[in-house]
């Protein structure tokens, strides 16, 4: 048969029909009242065979704007980066595709190799002693983050800066209602990094832990040392949100004095996807890690002293009593995990700063790429690979005109900080070309202008 999916064929309903002892399929219904079932036919276009269907598919699709119709400039938390080509070629394989919850060590052992390699480079880009087998995403790693420094500290209040990611925040906020963890928000000062003086203000002995991001939602890199210092001077954990990424360059939080480190893994081998699934990960001192949540592989031997992996801790309700558990934490993304540590050791270690220092590069020549024409950039602030651009028109304006031009614009920071309205994130990959750069100075120039 040419088709991939074939209905139900009239011989196969009459087999059915006859093993329930029936004539027609309105007699399912009988126990229903003729009076309150629908008499009429339904509002629909009638169906279509397969090739018909497939045409009118695909010219839907073709009216997505995507990675390869538009020059990107969108980031926020989910970019478009390099993914080497070996990463889809493993991911595809029957025993990683389909692989679940490897529960069973005897034949599992291929994936939870994976998931203690992808542990081990989390530790080794973020400077902590302990990883999990990952997290949903990057949101829900700081929120459960967060409830497990108030759990731990004995102190239900957070402060979390505003230069959080606002959605991460949102989930943070989600979470903590329902385990009466009181959440306090910090400003940022004019540089667009959190406000030192306003933190210290906050902070008191109640504080049970405060978030920050590394860069921050708004680009810059927020001063961990500084900060650090103020946290643990109360009693507090220092929960940092961490673009893995930019840790290829920037130094580890754990190395500056962070508790927990949490975020995505997203810009190592995942696709945007339009917007998930993404892979978060969790990493924290030794100390704190019987109360983290998910799931930790471990290295050990069999009885012949051959190397083997087993889960080692399992703090989930499914898993102890209910009353013990550290999360519910049903699943993680091993399928996407994976994928990370293939696109990591693909890289390597010189790859991954390589490829750190081309944002950086690139970001940076977009800035003044901008200014030379005479477009404001709002920080000077030191930044990974993005940066705030004030414009004179509505971003949303800004933004239609740029895609008639085949190019996906920044960010709006008005939708979800309303002091800066007119004001548009702009995020700069590897992927970018000098004229890819500098056909978006030209055009926001023209756009800002006319």
């Amino acid at each position: 048969m040419k088709y991939r999916y074939l209905p139900t064929t009239d011989q196969d309903k009459r087999e059915m029909l006859d093993a329930l002892g029936i004539q027609h399929v309105d007699e399912l219904f009988a126990d229903i009242p003729a009076e309150v079932r629908f008499q009429g036919q339904l509002a629909i276009s009638e169906a279509l065979s397969e090739p018909e269907l497939v045409a009118y598919m695909q010219g839907l699709a073709k009216k997505n704007v995507n990675f390869s119709t538009h020059v990107n400039f969108l980031g926020a938390g989910v970019y478009q980066h390099y993914i080497p080509s070996v990463v889809n070629h493993m991911l595809l394989r029957g025993e990683f595709f389909t692989a679940y919850t490897p529960y069973q060590p005897e034949i599992s052992q291929g994936e939870l190799q994976a998931i203690f390699e992808f542990q081990t480079m989390v530790c080794e880009l973020t400077g902590m002693e302990v990883a999990n087998s990952s997290m949903y995403d990057g949101a829900t790693a700081l929120a459960e983050a967060a409830m497990m420094a108030a759990g731990h500290t004995g102190k239900k209040r957070v402060i979390a800066s505003r230069t959080v990611h606002p959605q991460s925040r949102s989930v943070l906020k989600t979470y903590a209602y329902g385990q009466n963890v009181e959440i306090r928000e910090v400003g940022c000062d004019s540089e667009g990094v959190t406000d030192l003086a306003a933190l210290e203000a906050l902070l008191d002995e109640d504080t049970g832990a405060v978030v920050v991001q590394y860069p921050n939602f708004l680009g810059n890199v927020e001063d961990l040392a500084a900060i650090e210092h103020l946290v643990h001077s109360k009693g507090a954990l220092l929960i940092v949100s961490s673009n893995p990424l930019a840790l290829g360059v920037l130094e580890a939080p754990g190395k500056l004095g962070a508790d927990i480190v949490v975020g995505d893994m997203q810009p190592f081998g995942i696709p945007a996807s339009f917007g998930g699934p993404h892979c978060g990960y969790f990493a924290t001192s030794s100390k704190l890690m019987r109360k983290m949540p998910g799931r930790i592989v471990g290295q050990t031997k069999d009885e012949n002293g051959k190397r083997g992996f087993v889960l080692t801790l399992q703090a989930r309700e499914q898993h102890i009593r209910r009353e013990k558990a550290t999360s519910n934490i049903c699943s993680n993304q091993a399928l996407l995990a994976l994928a990370a540590s293939i696109a990591l050791t693909a890289l390597g270690k010189q790859g991954v700063q390589e490829m750190a220092m081309m944002n950086l590069q690139k970001a940076h020549y977009a800035k003044q790429a901008l200014k030379a024409k005479g477009l404001e950039v709002v920080f000077t602030s030191p930044f990974f690979n993005e940066f705030v651009v004030k414009l004179s028109k509505p971003i949303a304006d800004v933004n239609k005109r740029l895609l008639e031009r085949g190019i996906i614009g920044g960010y709006d920071l008005g939708i979800d900080y309303p002091e800066w309205a007119g004001h548009m994130l702009i995020a700069v990959t590897e992927l970018r070309t000098k004229e890819e750069i500098d056909t978006l100075a030209q055009e926001l120039e023209a756009i800002t202008r006319a």
